[in-house]
């Protein structure tokens, strides 16, 4: 499976009064990384692309004020019209924490449809 990953580094927006990068700023985290993997994928005219439909977060160690680490990102799951997505928050080789989600795409008429070979062929290399 291919890796991709995105380094981020927590700033003070992105914690709560005691300097711990609050719960939700990892999902906005996960999104930008996730952004960074479909990266020059040209999604067709008319088309939304992907949308999260469901989304899961395991909590395991805290991240603080200016902790750089990376987000691991890996497609765990490719379907016909949805990818299903496991993010990593790794620091200095120890897991943070673990988002797994899945993606649907979604089509001009707002209803899911088939992934494009044009936007699935990166994820088949």
């Amino acid at each position: 499976m291919k890796v991709w990953r995105f380094p981020f580094t927590i700033a003070y927006a992105d914690t709560d009064a005691g300097g711990i990068a609050y719960h939700g700023c990892y999902i906005e985290i996960a999104e930008r990384a996730r952004m960074d993997v479909l990266r020059g994928i040209k999604i067709p005219n008319g088309d939304l692309g992907f949308v999260i439909r469901d989304l899961n977060i395991r909590y395991i160690r805290p991240l603080f004020l200016g902790d750089e680490f990376v987000v691991e990102t890996v497609v765990t799951k490719f379907g016909a019209a949805s990818m299903s997505v496991e993010q990593k928050f790794v620091k200095d080789g120890a897991i943070c924490a673990i988002l797994s989600g899945t993606a649907a795409y979604i089509g001009a008429n707002l209803m899911p449809a088939r992934i494009p070979e044009s936007v699935a062929a990166p994820f088949k290399e």
